[in-house]
């Protein structure tokens, strides 16, 4: 198969931030003190494994991520610990933002620090992963729907996690509001089951008209505790077409306040199954330009992509994400797991690095994929315009723009057939690229140069590969 393709650098679209990083703590649990669940398995590891780790993803030759994902769990403040009234009074003896985060912590430190010894920051967007129980109607874990009486409560719930956060150190930017807020299909009909140990992760439900505002309400609780530089996002739609069609980006337009108090629009991504299909969603932007329209600044991140079936179609999953969706930062899916504290089985089960009961890990084949983008897409650079001419295949580039980081390109080819891919290339004045290909032998392996001749490269493509040429 000739797939004719090109990218160009001299073109570019959004801003890019960078490939990311979640590492997940605590997802099903009750009660934490009988069950101190820890989903990423950095609780069992000794100290050399975790260094390996580490290196792994934030060190020179790992994926080097530019942003990072954090939970807030429903275990931070008990029942007869509440604020004061008014936005202003939080009270930072009422939490416990320590014991249930033990391990996220201390993973997204080390990654800071093994970042900054590249001169570099990461970007923190932390996700409100469910209230404590007796914030909601049903005072019980996972309960479905927010009790109005701790709307101000919950959102002071959210502000002292930022606030202790900024005091670790951590360089916490975003506050996202939900996960997957909007499936209510989750809970039985009547909701007083928290459907909870059936396969769910932590959830709230948020019809649209309420979560605008609470957008609202956290963003004045965010500003009257200085944290002015901290944004809001409209929380992790389970895709982007539930985003537009349930309703969210028609309410964050329509309640008075809501546009203006956004930092960031954000959606777990997720692509599936054609119209009909319980969990259908795709790529589209039209919640992304509604909102655009009216607030040209606001950025897009993608917060918990599947890693699909962790080969080329993974990567393809990612294209539709940066060119459809219109994403300046994606993060996929709990990078690292331990599969046994999943109770029925991960739904997404797809990594990069997997833990054993016995803290041994082995790294998977969406490590490698995933390492094909994250070294193309460094933070700072461009979204190119690419195309490829085949539908089983696909180009993304990265420009370099003010970076110190070469001009890139990834190529994409999820069919069962080789591929000679025929590419032009426009805005890059190099002669040679390097060239590192992932497929089922290969894992990130080093090709011998290409030149570019006449304005092209020519490159074939194994079949279920991904490969990414990086100009020098």
């Amino acid at each position: 198969m000739i797939v004719h393709a090109g990218v160009s650098f001299d073109k570019t679209l959004q801003d890019w931030e960078g490939f990311g990083f979640n590492y997940v703590e605590t997802a099903q649990t009750i009660d934490y003190s009988l069950d101190p669940q820890d989903y990423g398995g950095f609780s069992l590891m000794t100290e050399e494994k975790k260094r390996e780790i580490i290196d792994l993803i934030f060190g020179e030759n790992g994926l080097k991520p530019g942003v990072i994902k954090m939970f807030l769990d429903p275990f931070h403040q008990k029942e007869n610990n509440l604020n004061l009234p008014g936005p202003e009074n939080i009270d930072e003896r009422l939490y416990d933002h320590k014991t249930s985060v033990r391990n996220i912590v201390d993973f997204v430190k080390r990654g800071c620090e093994e970042t900054k010894k590249r001169g570099e920051t990461l970007k923190i967007v932390t996700t409100l992963y469910g209230p404590p129980p007796f914030m909601t109607k049903q005072k019980i874990m996972r309960g479905r729907d927010l009790d109005p009486a701790f709307m101000e409560e919950y959102a002071k719930y959210a502000v002292s996690w930022a606030k202790w956060l900024r005091k670790e150190g951590l360089p916490i930017c975003f506050i996202s509001l939900h996960n997957e807020g909007e499936d209510y299909h989750r809970w039985p009909e009547d909701g007083k089951n928290g459907n909870i140990g059936t396969g769910h992760d932590y959830n709230l439900y948020w019809p649209p008209k309420k979560l605008a505002e609470f957008l609202v309400l956290v963003r004045k609780t965010l500003d009257a505790a200085g944290l002015h530089d901290v944004g809001v996002t409209p929380g992790e739609t389970t895709n982007w077409t539930r985003f537009y069609n349930w309703g969210y980006a028609d309410a964050i337009c329509d309640i008075p306040g809501a546009v203006e108090s956004l930092g960031l629009i954000t959606s777990h991504g997720f692509s599936a199954g054609a119209p009909g299909f319980r969990w259908h969603g795709d790529h589209r932007s039209s919640g992304q330009d509604a909102l655009t329209k009216i607030r040209p600044d606001l950025h897009t991140w993608v917060t918990s992509t599947s890693w699909a079936t962790m080969d080329a179609k993974f990567v393809y999953q990612i294209h539709g994400n940066i060119y459809g969706a219109k994403s300046n930062a994606i993060i996929p899916w709990a990078g690292i797991q331990r599969p046994v504290c999943w109770v029925g089985g991960d739904p997404n089960p797809g990594n990069a690095i997997q833990v054993a009961e016995d803290g041994s890990y082995i790294i998977r084949d969406g490590y490698y994929y995933y390492k094909q983008v994250t070294s193309a897409g460094r933070s700072g650079m461009k979204v190119s315009k690419a195309y490829a001419t085949a539908g089983e295949c696909c180009a993304i580039a990265f420009a370099k723009g003010n970076t110190q980081y070469p001009n890139a390109f990834v190529l994409v080819n999820c069919s069962e057939n080789e591929a000679l891919f025929d590419v032009e290339i426009s805005g890059s004045n190099a002669k040679l690229f390097s060239v590192y290909i992932t497929d089922k032998k290969r894992k990130y392996a080093a090709l011998p140069d290409v030149e570019k001749k006449n304005g092209k490269v020519e490159i074939l493509l194994s079949p279920n590969s991904v490969c990414t040429l990086i100009e020098k």
